[in-house]
């Protein structure tokens, strides 16, 4: 069984697409700060830089997505879901002019999920994608 640790909503996914038919292709940070730093971030590829202790989680909707190495540590137990709320974040996210937000939900891995994925091994760390810009 291959588990994935990130997915998107419906309504998630219909944003992406529209702001990749906007930006181009793009890339997701979840970071571990506070208030809007706890939300997933979408930059343009190339204009985040990835870190070598950034964890790639996959890809969703054709958008690579990590996460800060010490933030996998407090959330290596969850999958994450990445939905879209009305309201702006304070970010520099790629939909912030479009009066909503991405968020994160989340939900702790069943335990058939956690075995697999002890089986499949750590994520990797650090750039998995080629970074234009």
């Amino acid at each position: 069984m291959r588990v994935e640790r990130v997915t998107v909503t419906p309504a998630a996914e219909a944003l992406l697409r529209r702001m990749q038919g906007v930006h181009g292709p793009l890339l997701f940070h979840q970071s571990g700060g506070c208030c809007d730093g706890s939300a997933p971030m979408c930059f343009p590829l190339g204009e985040f830089r990835v870190g070598q202790q950034d964890v790639y989680l996959g890809t969703v909707v054709g958008t690579p997505f990590y996460i800060s190495g010490p933030q996998f540590e407090y959330w290596q137990h969850t999958h994450l879901t990445v939905d879209v709320v009305p309201g702006r974040g304070s970010g520099f996210s790629v939909e912030a002019p479009e009066g909503v937000r991405f968020l994160i939900r989340s939900r702790v891995f069943e335990d058939a999920e956690y075995h697999a994925l002890q089986e499949q091994g750590p994520p990797p760390r650090g750039p998995q994608h080629e970074q234009r810009g």
